[in-house]
């Protein structure tokens, strides 16, 4: 009986040592391998996640301007590729290319006497057309603002001014000035346009010249931080008088 007791007591020792998870000579090998493997996992995935969204950054922007670019040019080659098409002519580009020379053309054209008149009799036929007349105005205020012959309709410059509410600013451009007269005197104001929808829409606000703050930006610059909602703003803006006055002191000290 005893040895019948003593051979089932070894037995059961050496089973609850096996079995007892808790037991830390038999757990801590098996512990620290899941706890590296874990750290290891966590590691890599933090890793892959980081260099994918780097990769997704850098592509983004080039994708963007491929599609954009390509689009452009199917677009404006789908003008004179059908022509091209009819006189058996297969040539990818060539109604891109044939597109620009056509608007280099158009532009000399315009910039004639005959030319000019032409053109003043297609915009006064369009200006009494319905609707159509308000999206024309729209598009040759865009136009006219950036281009290179600045005439009396375009933007004059750009300027913030305190808007809506003190202690804020806006970004707007100046049209023109006008003398408002007061029996206290004359005010001289500036009639500042402030986009609220890109350049589409926006509000003319009449405030007076020495409230307005000129930057040195010019107003292809301006026209790109509104369009760009604020993104490719300057880290430093200067008016530009104090500019202007601190390239006249830049000589003289270094004369002296």
């Amino acid at each position: 009986m005893a040895d019948e007791k003593d051979a089932t007591s070894v037995p059961l020792s050496q089973s609850v040592d096996e079995e007892d998870p808790e037991n830390p000579v038999k757990s801590s090998p098996n512990s620290s391998n899941s706890s590296t493997r874990k750290a290891c996992c966590f590691f890599l995935q933090s890793w892959v996640s980081k260099k994918f969204m780097t990769g997704c950054v850098v592509l983004f922007p080039v994708a963007v301007t491929f599609f954009v670019t390509w689009w452009f040019v199917q677009f404006v080659d789908g003008f004179f590729s059908p022509l091209y098409e009819q006189l058996g002519i297969d040539i990818f580009g060539l109604g891109f290319v044939t597109s620009l020379v056509f608007v280099f053309l158009v532009g000399v054209f315009v910039s004639s006497w005959l030319g000019a008149t032409v053109f003043w009799i297609g915009e006064w036929i369009i200006k009494r057309m319905p609707f159509v007349k308000h999206i024309y105005s729209a598009s040759k205020q865009i136009s006219a603002a950036i281009s290179p012959d600045q005439n009396t309709t375009a933007f004059k410059e750009v300027a913030i001014i305190r808007h809506p509410r003190v202690g804020e600013y806006a970004f707007g451009f100046i049209t023109s000035t006008v003398l408002l007269q007061r029996d206290d005197g004359d005010e001289e104001l500036c009639s500042v346009f402030v986009p609220t929808n890109h350049l589409y829409l926006g509000d003319i606000l009449l405030v007076n010249s020495k409230d307005v703050i000129r930057p040195n930006l010019s107003i292809r610059e301006g026209i790109e931080i509104i369009v760009s909602g604020g993104m490719t703003m300057p880290q430093r803006i200067s008016p530009a008088d104090r500019v202007a006055r601190q390239n006249e002191r830049i000589p003289l000290n270094r004369i002296v």
